[in-house]
């Protein structure tokens, strides 16, 4: 059958190995280094997302301090706080801004209090990771600064130097920054995995303080507000930090036959993905869409389904470990990065793989 390859393919998935920690260079001229991470948390727990950027702020200098960052109110604050403590044994302090004005992530009120931690702290980075949330606040925070930020680091070199992408992934551009402190930094959560908790960290616990909101500027606190979250009610992991991610493209043609893709993801046990054209025709919302205007992902297992493979989708999944993709026209570009292909329709590649997987355990 035409899905035999993949089928075999998709039998080694169980013996990809995880990316090892990566020891990046340290910069010798870092000594007084101090890092301030923006961390994002939710229902308690500090996102995977801000984790890499703690991890990120570890290669700055081997002398960096790096303090974290958060802002909410209420119970599930202090239990992010409390989780935060112990997810890095880099990571010497946390910081709390508890208030009501920091119940949502809004841009205005977090870029003041990022301003007035700086103030406070004297930091000379900080840091983000690229997603919703890093690229809402820091540039805001930027401007009130006066400081031109550097974003989307996906190498850290010494304390100002840095890789970022450019021409939508298709060079890397080593920069280095020569402004004012503080540094200000988005990086991709997907260069800068997080190596396993230990138990130990447990007994290295980094102390807690409160943030001194007394002198907290609010006269630009109001200009947006909060309206309303819509998340989708699903098991399947989320679609940044995914081992497995399934994506598929126009070739679909609906979002009636985008559902192949949803079942095959569960019985992977993976995140779904879509290409923005299939994004912009309504098969699936816009919070899946892989690409150099959606998410970033570096999984262990890409497969991609009717994706053609343009430059911008490219540019936001071509450092996956493995790649796989099916597609009809044996021309398209997504076969350029693939490890492996197949030329078919997947109408027909994706019932005959529902039906000879095993179901998920």
């Amino acid at each position: 059958m035409a899905s035999r390859l993949l089928l075999k393919t998709l039998s080694k998935r169980h013996r990809i190995s995880s990316t090892p920690f990566p020891f990046l260079s340290k910069s010798s001229g870092s000594r007084s280094a101090s890092t301030l991470v923006l961390a994002e948390h939710e229902g308690g727990s500090i996102k995977a997302q801000s984790l890499s950027a703690v991890v990120a702020a570890s290669s700055i200098g081997e002398n960096n301090s790096v303090s974290m960052l958060l802002a909410g109110s209420g119970s599930s604050l202090l239990k992010a706080a409390e989780s935060a403590a112990t997810c890095h044994p880099s990571l010497s302090q946390v910081l709390v801004a508890d208030s009501d004005k920091f119940e949502y992530p809004l841009a205005e009120p977090w870029s003041k209090l990022v301003q007035l931690v700086q103030q406070q702290g004297g930091y000379s980075h900080v840091i983000a990771t690229s997603g919703s949330f890093g690229k809402n606040i820091l540039p805001r925070a930027a401007a009130l600064l006066d400081i031109s930020p550097v974003t989307d680091v996906v190498e850290i070199i010494g304390s100002h130097q840095f890789v970022r992408p450019i021409y939508a992934g298709n060079a890397l551009c080593t920069v280095r920054y020569t402004g004012a402190s503080p540094c200000m930094l988005t990086v991709r959560s997907t260069s800068f995995p997080v190596p396993p908790v230990s138990g130990d960290l447990k007994s290295d616990r980094a102390p807690i303080s409160q943030v001194d909101l007394s002198t907290l500027d609010e006269d630009s606190i109001g200009k947006s507000r909060y309206i309303k979250l819509l998340s989708e009610d699903t098991e399947r992991p989320d679609l940044g930090s995914a081992h497995i991610v399934v994506t598929g493209g126009r070739a679909l043609k609906s979002a009636e036959n985008f559902k192949l893709i949803e079942k095959l993801a569960e019985k992977l046990g993976a995140a779904v993905g879509a290409t923005r054209a299939a994004v912009d025709a309504g098969f699936v919302p816009n919070e899946l869409q892989v690409g150099q205007t959606g998410k970033i992902v570096a999984p262990e297992l890409y497969l991609a389904f009717g994706v053609s493979g343009a430059i911008q989708h490219l540019a936001g999944m071509k450092d996956s470990k493995v790649i796989v993709a099916v597609n009809k026209d044996a021309d398209a570009p997504i076969f350029q990065v693939a490890d492996y292909g197949l030329v078919g329709d997947l109408f027909e590649v994706i019932p005959d793989l529902l039906e000879k997987l095993p179901e998920k355990k």
